[in-house]
């Protein structure tokens, strides 16, 4: 087997995993970026039928197994699920038999590096490893950063994702003008969420604080 060259610098490792139903059809989102920021791998990935925390763990296996390929020996892994988080942390007991294989699998890799920090990523920075999830279980098949390069206009990648709305938030249509509060905000993961949309048809984008202020 050849020898992989060691790479001095510290990667940053962001992944995501989300199920459309949990359990339900489910997907993986890695991205590899160097010490720069600029990503040298980009992965969107369907894994069949799991439930979101089992994508979650498998998309954090694929990216330490490809950061291993790489030859890194320092990595920073960031997410956005508190729980895997916490619990690759020793924060939290795993006691699920199928996430403890899980976990286990993910610390047996951790070992393969001399220097490991695990970081929660807020779901805002994680936006990459999250379109990656997202556009792959549109399109059942692997996909990566590239998607977007022969197309950028328009390109899933490069679009912007649907506005968190929180409560009190307002969202105002620019078709009929009509604006709403939102008293109850969703609980669907951002790979789930759809542009809010009037009962016009037109989406709604949400209003600025400052603006809301004076409606």
């Amino acid at each position: 087997m050849q020898d992989v060259k060691k790479i001095d610098e510290r990667l940053t490792l962001e992944f995501d995993g989300g199920s459309r139903g949990n359990p339900g059809p489910a997907g993986i989102g890695v991205v590899i970026r160097a010490g720069d920021g600029t990503p040298l791998f980009t992965l969107g990935r369907c894994i069949g039928r799991a439930t979101n925390n089992v994508a979650e763990y498998r998309a954090l296996i694929t990216a330490l197994e490809k950061a291993r390929d790489l030859g890194a020996r320092k990595i920073l892994i960031r997410g956005d699920s508190e729980l895997i988080i916490k619990q690759m942390r020793g924060i939290y007991r795993v006691k699920h038999p199928d996430m403890r294989t899980l976990h286990d699998e993910a610390q047996a890799l951790l070992r393969h590096f001399e220097q490991a920090t695990i970081e929660h990523n807020l779901r805002h920075k994680n936006e990459l490893a999250d379109k990656l999830v997202n556009l792959a279980l549109d399109r059942k098949r692997d996909v990566s950063d590239d998607d977007a390069s022969g197309a950028r206009a328009g390109s899933p990648l490069d679009a912007p994702a649907p506005p968190e709305f929180k409560a009190g938030d307002l969202a105002a249509c620019d078709r009929c003008g009509c604006v709403v509060m939102v008293k109850k905000p969703s609980s669907l993961r951002p790979h789930q969420l759809k542009p809010f949309a009037c009962q016009c048809g037109q989406k709604m984008s949400d209003v600025p604080e400052a603006a809301g202020q004076n409606t």
